[in-house]
């Protein structure tokens, strides 16, 4: 025979139906919590569970005072009789025992209005409709939720008798698992629907973690893309394009970081760095210094001034003083033929002028050490004319570490500066320029790693044409 009217959505539960394997396998003892004020009555659940051969594990209680001293980690599954006299859903047990989520008093509170009671599962308070007008709503519902709010995460079965199916209903739409009926009960029936519920309640659990998570991660990853840089450059004749991927597997920011913006004067200032390591930590660092450039930049210093300023931030901000991160700044006059390098430990630009030249890294003689690793060092400024048309590329050491043959896992050689000063040299042969240019030395970068590249890699390409 049924067990019951199932909940929606569980109308039909077939015998291979999927569910924890405690919950499935015959062999597996549970753990059942009855509560019921007659133990010794009619309806012995261990001794009908003892007949049927299945290993349930039973502990009984009289009321919610004693329920809540059984109810245990290791319980999985509470068999709740709906017939518990009336007293249970008052201020006090019918062993005298304060309620330990009780009702509010009368007198302290309007009617279906007493918070953090019934109102937390969507319901009116028991006795009230939602209009709070008195309600047809049995009592016994009111002790049901007692339960399902001291044991949030363990199935409940509603026991009830086979007059009431319209009260059963509702114990299954307030929150049990799923309901029995006394007078059809049985051994087998018990450890059957007993399973189940388990099983259901896992299922459901695991959905809801499921929901939330996806919820947390849609959250992330907006507040993510809200930290991701906006290139201030309106005025500017310069074109701007970028590539970003951090190394960390589903994440948005890396420990690389890059900005670009133009102040007042017609200065463009442009910025990457890399903050070593890769979690979650160091993505939230390299915002922080990011931030903090664009706010320096506005406020009027660059070159060995704003990096000692942001050397303090890194200092104060970092979690280890083992922290550090190298950082590249570039100045570009208004009339976009010069420029002042600044290098922190960090790569050095790549640079092709116009007519045909050959692609050149900027010199490094003139860098200073990371942030963060030295105090009170200086970063010596360097500057580069650039001409009439050129391209400016600034990188993060991750495009330059991937490598070179397609992928080997056994190859130790990797692509480096040269490599990628090669790569970007054909590209400008063959007329690449801006996105274009880009795009293909990223590609073909990711071609001879033989997939992605497993580092954070941040990209910035400037370039002007007359």
């Amino acid at each position: 025979m049924p067990v019951s009217a199932p909940a929606a959505g569980a109308a039909t539960r077939p015998a291979d139906a999927q569910a924890p394997q405690s919950a499935q396998s015959a062999g597996t003892a549970l753990n059942l919590l009855v509560i019921e004020d007659d133990p010794a009555g009619d309806l012995s659940v261990p001794r009908m569970l003892d007949a049927c051969g299945k290993p349930v594990r039973v502990r009984t209680a009289r009321n919610l005072t004693e329920a809540a001293r059984l109810l245990t980690d290791d319980v999985h599954c509470i068999l709740l009789d709906l017939a518990l006299p009336h007293e249970e859903g008052g201020d006090h047990h019918g062993d005298g025992a304060p309620a330990a989520a009780g009702p509010c008093p009368a007198e302290a509170a309007p009617t279906g209005a007493c918070a953090g009671d019934d109102e937390a599962d969507g319901t009116p308070a028991s006795g009230t409709s939602a209009s709070g007008s008195p309600a047809t709503e049995p009592d016994e519902l009111h002790i049901l939720r007692r339960v399902l709010r001291m044991a949030p995460r363990h199935a409940v079965l509603a026991l009830t008798d086979g007059t009431d199916a319209e009260r059963a209903a509702d114990a299954v739409r307030v929150g049990a698992q799923d309901y029995l009926f006394r007078d059809e009960l049985d051994g087998r029936l018990l450890n059957r629907a007993i399973r189940y519920a388990v099983a259901r309640k896992r299922a459901d659990l695991a959905q809801r973690q499921l929901t939330e998570s996806r919820l947390r991660a849609q959250e992330n990853s907006r507040l993510e893309r809200g930290l991701l840089p906006r290139p201030l450059l309106e005025g500017s004749e310069l074109r701007f394009a970028a590539r970003y991927r951090p190394g960390r597997s589903r994440a948005l920011l890396g420990g690389d970081f890059y900005d670009t913006v133009r102040t007042p004067d017609g200065t463009v200032h442009a910025m990457i760095g890399d903050v070593c390591g890769h979690g979650p930590d160091e993505a939230a660092l390299g915002v922080e210094l990011r931030i903090a450039w664009r706010a320096l930049t506005f406020a009027g210093l660059s070159g060995d001034a704003l990096l000692a300023t942001l050397q303090k931030v890194l200092e104060n901000e970092r979690d280890s003083e083992e922290i550090f991160a190298t950082l590249c700044t570039v100045d570009i006059a208004p009339d976009g033929r010069s420029a002042d390098v600044h290098l922190a430990g960090h790569p050095s630009p790549l640079f092709a002028g116009s007519g045909g030249a050959t692609p050149r890294l900027l010199p490094e003689d003139v860098s200073g050490p990371a942030l963060g690793l030295l105090p009170q060092v200086g970063w010596p400024r360097r500057r580069v004319t650039l001409g009439r048309s050129w391209s400016l590329m600034m990188y993060t050491d991750g495009l330059i570490e991937g490598r070179v043959d397609e992928g080997r896992t056994d190859s130790t050689q990797r692509l480096g500066q040269q490599g990628m000063l090669d790569i970007v040299a054909r590209r400008v042969a063959e007329g690449a320029r801006g996105e274009r240019l880009l795009e293909e030395t990223m590609t073909e970068v990711r071609r001879l790693n033989g997939g992605e590249l497993t580092d954070d890699v941040a990209v910035v390409l400037l370039d002007r044409e007359r």
